[in-house]
């Protein structure tokens, strides 16, 4: 029985941020979607301002499965996996598990096309990894700031340190995104829509 797809589609039952408290939760699945769309933006924005020849869409399939073997170790809160360098090591052999496990559930015809994904060892996705690293941690920031947004300071320290992390990426496609797009995350639908109604 090939399973694959049906495991997959059980992201949506994984909880994220288990160690702090919500005002709205965050699934597997959601902060798979959403780091894909900013991948994507992330790449055009490289293409657009930075001369790169990013394969946009390569970039958005990459994260889309960048956490697909979550789905049999849940989400590990950061302070837990990063806790130690035994820690890290021993999580990424359960990563490494986890990852041949699920692609053990696909049939065999299509086991190298998502190891390759998953991976990313496809010819060009060497220079799309960081734009996924980038996404995904640009994905937690926007959490944080929503989280802010709805009265919640549990995210504080979160926002702090992740700015930090975001800072010393080396990354000018995401230090153009957090100069030209981040300020919505902060508005309310009233004042996005304000705006929308201004510029038409």
């Amino acid at each position: 029985m090939n399973t694959f797809h049906a495991l997959l589609f059980r992201q949506k039952y994984i909880k994220r941020w288990s160690l702090m408290r919500n005002t709205t939760s965050e699934s597997l699945a959601e902060h798979s979607a959403q780091t894909a769309m900013l991948a994507h933006t992330l790449a055009l924005i490289g293409n657009r301002h930075y001369k790169r020849s990013y394969n946009a869409d390569r970039a958005a399939t990459l994260a889309l499965f960048h956490d697909a073997c979550e789905v049999y170790t849940g989400d590990m809160p950061t302070p837990v996996k990063y806790f130690d360098a035994a820690m890290r090591e021993h999580y990424s052999k359960i990563e490494e598990a986890a990852k041949e496990k699920l692609l053990s559930n696909l049939p065999e015809e299509f086991r190298g096309v998502y190891g390759e994904i998953f991976d990313g060892t496809a010819q060009g996705d060497e220079e799309l990894l960081p734009l996924v690293k980038a996404a995904d941690k640009l994905c937690a920031y926007i959490k944080c700031v929503e989280e802010q947004k709805s009265g919640n300071n549990e995210f504080d320290t979160a926002k702090k340190a992740l700015g930090k992390v975001i800072d010393t990426m080396n990354c000018p496609e995401l230090a153009w995104f957090m100069d030209n797009l981040l300020e919505g995350f902060g508005k309310t639908i009233d004042e996005l829509q304000g705006e929308q109604d201004e510029l038409s």
